[in-house]
This record gives structure tokens, C-alpha cells and sequence, in this order.
């Protein structure tokens, strides 16, 4: 079974991502970053279930609603590790660097 870590800068997009919604609804907005912390878990069984994406590495969708999220992670074989690196909404045009 492979560990999942986060990066600094994915677990400040999962911040982000609490705080926007927080501000209409802060119930939602702990449901929504459980839904992704939860989805991400998957990763710790199948770390090749995402889609592969530029220079190796992979996007989890994580479905909600009408849109969504992305994780984007690398997949470290050798040490058996998912390195997420962001978190965006399936609406941000990209992940920003």
C-alpha cells in the first residue's frame, strides 16, 4: 500500500478551497475538503488511477456537483508514495505554479 503526502502549496489549496466556501457556508465548505481528502485515500490502493497528464505525473477528478476538483500528483514507484502537489476546482483554468 503506497503513503500519500501533500505538499506545502497543495495543503494551501485545500485552505483556499475551505475558505471560499466558508464564506457562504462553512458546513459545506468541511464537506467539500473531506470529499477530496477522502477521494484522494483511493490513491493509497490505486496510485495509477488518476489520468496521466505532463511529464509523468497524474490528475485524481474528483467529482462534486455539476463540476469539481483535480489533484495533480506524481506516483514515486520506488518509494511507494503519492505526492500531491495541487488542488484546484475543475473551473480554474490551470494549476498556477
Amino acid at each position: 500500500m503506497a503513503q500519500v503526502k501533500y505538499t506545502p502549496r497543495a495543503w494551501r489549496d485545500l485552505e483556499r478551497i475551505f475558505e471560499f466556501h466558508a464564506a457562504a457556508d462553512p458546513q459545506r465548505a468541511a464537506h467539500i475538503v473531506t470529499l477530496i481528502t477522502g477521494a484522494v485515500e483511493m490513491l493509497l490502493d490505486h496510485p495509477l488511477i488518476g489520468r496521466k497528464v505532463e511529464r509523468g505525473l497524474r490528475e485524481l477528478v474528483i467529482s462534486h456537483g455539476r463540476t469539481g476538483f483535480l489533484a495533480l500528483y506524481r506516483f514515486r514507484r520506488a518509494d511507494d508514495l503519492v505526492l500531491i502537489l495541487s488542488v484546484r476546482s475543475q473551473r480554474e483554468a490551470g494549476y498556477s505554479s
